[in-house]
């Protein structure tokens, strides 16, 4: 399944009479990066770049100035999307904002079933919020410290990070590794391949301190204590594993 990550930046909110100056998308096939991108600079002709959407984002008028139009780069952007879906966040924004360009050059709209919205999956997933994309960084541990504005290619970049942990992809890729070596072969369609599974330990959440000030009150309270039957049961079954 090939996916497109992408992200827009325009003159302002209404795409009826504003226009985009900045594409990106960073191409998934089935979930995993495949290291294509696309990232175009595009000149909004007449449209002047509206004060507010010039503090979010920072592009200015004078160096959208040798850009070319959308016109120009249409053909590009169909031809990168190619029948990938398009996966943005707030994807009504930048989907129509995409299909009023295509509009003004007579090219057929970017149906609904093609995009995926990905604050919408975030607002299923935590109903609670927040759900912008700094937050969602924040919640998955993704590293956005050098997103000081808005950029359609950086913006795609964190997306997809996001985007692949909130759907689980990373997951369940931790868990089988193919290799070249090991006991487990299956059978693929073009041969054996081999399958390790990793473990991945997970650190106490006790410090030594801690787990010295329980065993002293466990003593304290003597045999009748009932951590001193888990106990036992824990040493049985260490006994049994060895």
């Amino acid at each position: 399944m090939r996916e497109i990550i992408f992200d827009t930046e325009t003159t302002g909110l209404d795409n009826r009479e504003d226009r985009v100056i900045e594409i990106g998308g960073i191409e998934l096939e089935n979930q995993f990066p495949t290291g294509r991108t696309i990232h175009i600079y595009i000149n909004p002709g007449e449209r002047k770049v509206h004060p507010e959407a010039l503090a979010v984002h920072g592009i200015t008028d004078e160096f959208l100035k040798d850009k070319p139009p959308f016109a120009d780069v249409a053909q590009e952007i169909v031809d990168f999307f190619g029948d990938a879906r398009w996966v943005a966040h707030n994807a009504t924004f930048d989907i129509g904002f995409i299909n009023a360009e295509f509009e003004r050059l007579g090219l057929p709209p970017i149906g609904s079933d093609r995009v995926i919205d990905t604050l919408a999956l975030a607002r299923r997933k935590h109903p609670m919020g927040p759900n912008s994309l700094d937050a969602l960084c924040r919640r998955y541990g993704v590293d956005n410290s050098h997103r000081t504005r808005h950029g359609a290619l950086l913006d795609s970049e964190l997306l997809a990070e996001v985007y692949i942990e909130m759907i689980g992809g990373r997951q369940a890729a931790l868990g089988l590794v193919v290799t070249e070596a090991g006991d487990r072969p299956i059978e693929a369609d073009d041969g054996p391949v081999v399958v390790v599974t990793r473990e991945r330990p997970l650190r106490p959440r006790l410090t030594e301190a801690e787990i010295a000030a329980h065993a002293a009150l466990v003593a304290k309270i003597g045999a009748n204590a009932i951590w001193s039957k888990y106990s036992e049961a824990d040493d049985v079954l260490r006994s049994e594993a060895v």
